[in-house]
């Protein structure tokens, strides 16, 4: 079978373009939440059973819950991954500061910081490795549920995937599938690349 680059490409492009825009909302909504979260403690065994609520939702019924309130294409496929990639990096986040020793909080409010700066300067960073873990995990989830974008007219990789299961077509198959979980793959150890070059210095000796 001839493979067709510029429509892989494209349909590549598009899963990248799902995905990245998905998890970079709800590292904005995430991250800043699961701090809440952590400050707020009593709130946080109620939200994370909410969102973790979504996770149990099965995805093309979560997608066709969503079809009659925003129609068919990237909207309801934007929406729909997004509520998947928020349980990790809340999660994450609420642990990851959560687990820092008391001691190292306390010792920057002596010596003056701002709770806005305890939080940006000592919390964030010494959290980051556990923040990163939910981020990497929400990637690689929402490029597998990205290929069911394409139930819905949202494009993506899962073009291939289900139009070779019409055709009972294997290779067509692979064509979406192979390149899914590559991209899985790729993202993934872009994510632990960015997390070393992030992670300050002293906590990266210790790992």
């Amino acid at each position: 079978m001839r493979v067709d680059f510029a429509l892989l490409l494209h349909a590549t492009a598009e899963h990248i373009e799902l995905t990245a825009i998905a998890v970079g909302i709800a590292v904005v909504i995430g991250v800043p939440l699961g701090a809440y979260l952590n400050r707020e403690r009593f709130l946080a065994g109620p939200v994370l059973a909410l969102v973790g609520v979504i996770q149990t939702v099965p995805s093309l019924a979560l997608l066709g819950l969503l079809i009659p309130l925003l129609g068919i294409g990237e909207k309801p496929a934007l929406l729909a991954l997004f509520l998947y990639a928020l349980l990790p990096i809340v999660r994450n986040t609420h642990d990851g500061l959560g687990s820092i020793d008391p001691s190292a909080l306390e010792a920057a409010r002596g010596m003056g910081m701002r709770p806005s700066q305890v939080l940006l300067r000592i919390a964030l960073p010494l959290a980051l490795p556990v923040v990163m873990g939910g981020i990497r995990t929400s990637t690689v989830i929402n490029v597998g549920v990205a290929t069911l974008a394409a139930l819905i007219g949202a494009g993506g990789l899962g073009q291939f995937i289900f139009r070779g299961i019409a055709m009972v077509d294997m290779p067509t198959v692979l064509m979406g599938a192979i390149p899914s979980a590559l991209l899985a793959l790729v993202l993934d150890g872009l994510l632990a690349w960015a997390e070393r070059r992030m992670i300050p210095a002293g906590l990266r000796a210790e790992n």
